[in-house]
């Protein structure tokens, strides 16, 4: 293999709380910004990966859909821009549903720190130079991650695994910042077994 509660209760750190859904501009990260991303997508304003960023392609994406309705075109997504875009386009959350079903496939047996890890080093290397630049990119990238290879990935999530999946994109990351993971006692990969561990959650060790 390659790769309720608080996350203050089960020992997690939370990066800066986002906007949520009043308020997005750039440099917050969060699954409503990644809701954003497909709106605008599907509108035809977004052409580049989701990731849950909102970044300078994200930020001229909102003010072209600000300049076509007429809004004021600064490219901050405030609720009079949020509620024109809901009124636009039905977020179907597909991304947040691929997310969600890769860390039911790969860690559905874990704690939900461990869950919360595997979503977290997806959301790393959408970050990483060495990764593709979008979650779904990332996840299905070939022979990246057993429960894609085997089927497991198509299997139906779970409700923890969705809240694992928004715990990830609102930048949690117990991992602290790995790009792998494996499972020590089942891996055969030489070069995932030299790579120096991060920590260990649960059955896998996290690495860079």
């Amino acid at each position: 293999m390659l790769l309720g509660t608080c996350a203050m209760a089960v020992g997690l750190t939370v990066a800066a709380p986002s906007a949520g859904a009043q308020k997005l501009e750039q440099g917050v990260r969060s699954e409503h910004v990644l809701q954003l991303q497909e709106q605008l997508s599907d509108l035809g304003y977004f052409d580049a990966g989701m990731t849950g960023y909102y970044g300078s392609i994200t930020k001229s994406a909102v003010r072209e859909f600000q300049q076509a309705q007429g809004l004021s075109a600064d490219g901050v997504a405030g609720p009079a821009t949020l509620n024109r875009l809901n009124k636009k386009a039905k977020a179907e959350g597909e991304t947040l549903r691929q997310l969600a079903k890769l860390i039911h496939g790969e860690a559905r047996g874990e704690s939900f720190e461990g869950q919360v890890a595997v979503g977290a080093v997806v959301l790393n290397r959408v970050h990483s130079d060495a990764f593709p630049s979008s979650i779904s990119k990332v996840i299905f990238q070939k022979g990246q991650f057993t429960a894609v290879d085997d089927g497991q990935f198509n299997t139906k999530p779970t409700a923890t695994s969705y809240k694992a999946a928004r715990q990830a994109l609102n930048g949690v990351d117990p991992t602290n910042g790995a790009l792998y993971y494996y499972n020590p006692k089942i891996a055969t990969s030489v070069w995932s077994k030299s790579r120096p561990t991060l920590l260990t959650i649960g059955q896998h060790d996290f690495t860079r």
